[in-house]
């Protein structure tokens, strides 16, 4: 199927490893133009190189980032058509660990960043009537993972932001949709060291999900069939949910 994604551009946060770079290469044999974000200049450069995108070294935290993000992408690339907002995992804690800087860091990191990114793209892609935002969030905004207190919190009001702006700008062709991945091979997988047998056996496709197969349901929703479907949390995560 051709997702009508030839010559768009696109912007990819977090690109370089895991989801961010499975959705990048997606897009990118798509036939869009991408643009990638990350902190570390060196997997940033060698990733950039390897999949054909435009590498820029951001770090999300600082207030003000993402906008000055969207803007050297627009340098890049021309005006964006695709926002896909990935700024990866708060560190995992219970809520009587957790201290009132860590709210504030993964306040920023997360919750900010994707607003002031979603802020400075969604202008152009309002004026010229098409657009495609999609938020990767998690499993965990649904149903809370045990010891992961600041993504449970952040990630389900993010669900809330994705549902409310989608109404907003529906109607100018701009679709806007959360998408969570359920247990998956990443490097995140590993920083929380869990037990990979364990899971799989709690998941109904009894495996762990592969990055190309999330990013597959990314770049669908980057595309142009997709542009009936907004507001949505869309799970990707092997029958893992129990809620529908």
């Amino acid at each position: 199927m051709d997702l009508g994604l030839r010559g768009r551009r696109a912007l990819v946060m977090g690109g370089s490893t895991g989801l961010g770079k499975a959705i990048a290469q997606a897009l990118i044999l798509e036939g869009a133009r991408v643009a990638i974000c990350a902190r570390g200049t060196e997997r940033l450069a060698a990733t950039a190189a390897e999949i054909g995108a435009e590498g820029i070294v951001t770090d999300l935290s600082s207030a003000g980032a993402a906008a000055v993000l969207v803007g050297e992408a627009e340098n890049r690339l021309g005006p964006l058509d695709v926002l896909v907002v990935n700024t990866g995992g708060p560190p995992p804690g219970t809520f009587v660990n957790l201290t009132d800087e860590a709210w504030r860091l993964a306040f920023d990191a997360l919750w900010m960043s994707s607003v002031g990114a979603m802020r400075a793209a969604l202008a152009g892609m309002r004026a010229r009537r098409w657009g495609r935002v999609v938020v990767i969030t998690s499993i965990a905004a649904r149903e809370p993972v045990a010891n992961l207190t600041l993504s449970n919190s952040l990630r389900a009001g993010l669900h809330g932001l994705v549902n409310a702006l989608s109404k907003e700008v529906a109607a100018e062709g701009v679709t806007v949709n959360a998408l969570m991945p359920g247990y998956t091979v990443t490097e995140r997988l590993e920083e929380l060291r869990l037990d990979h047998a364990a899971l799989s056996a709690q998941i109904p496709a009894r495996r762990l999900g592969q990055a190309k197969d999330f990013a597959a349901v990314a770049a669908f929703l980057c595309s142009e069939q997709a542009n009936y479907i907004t507001g949505q949390a869309i799970a990707c995560d092997g029958g893992l949910l129990q809620s529908i």
